[in-house]
């Protein structure tokens, strides 16, 4: 008999109560100066779907409700532990003080290749994503623990920033 697919149901998801009170994994995800609001709306999906602690809105990078949003995380927003930090260097310089391992995601000069990337075990990290155009600002490349590079093969720079954060999450999981 081939596969069918699963209903809803049989997928046994939590409830969004249930979800905020699960335990959550040891990481979380910095969006600074993202334009898209459709792309801030799939990194919500993407942190429900890997159950971030907690997703942090820096910069210009819009905040719910906005219906672009809303319209991408498909309810994620109502689940996921996020909020608003105007300054994204202040924040990173907080978590490292806290015990966060804090890692940009950038090409950049002695970047390490995902691929080599192995998180130090019981400790948190936070996973910096920059800005569509301009990629992560350098104070931050320069502050970071470390900085990690996704290989790619093809002709394009770069890839959309919510592919990155699903890439970055799902490594981080299956890794640690």
């Amino acid at each position: 008999m081939p596969p069918r697919k699963l209903t809803l149901h049989e997928l046994n998801r939590l409830s969004v109560d249930e979800f905020k009170t699960a335990e959550k994994f040891p990481y979380c995800l910095i969006l600074d100066d993202i334009r898209s609001l459709n792309n801030v709306g799939s990194v919500f999906r993407t942190a429900d779907a890997f159950r971030a602690e907690k997703l942090y809105l820096c910069g210009i990078t819009g905040q719910p409700p906005h219906r672009d949003i809303t319209k991408t995380a498909l309810g994620a927003t109502e689940s996921v532990h996020w909020e608003y930090v105007p300054d994204a260097l202040t924040l990173v310089k907080q978590l490292q003080l806290d015990g966060w391992l804090v890692a940009t995601v950038e090409q950049a000069e002695g970047s390490t290749s995902l691929t080599d990337f192995l998180p130090i075990a019981n400790r948190p990290y936070a996973f910096v994503l920059g800005n569509e155009v301009t990629g992560v600002r350098d104070e931050l490349v320069q502050l970071a623990d470390v900085v990690i590079e996704i290989p790619q093969f093809g002709t394009k720079h770069s890839l959309n920033i919510s592919v990155t954060a699903g890439i970055i999450c799902w490594d981080f999981l299956q890794k640690r």
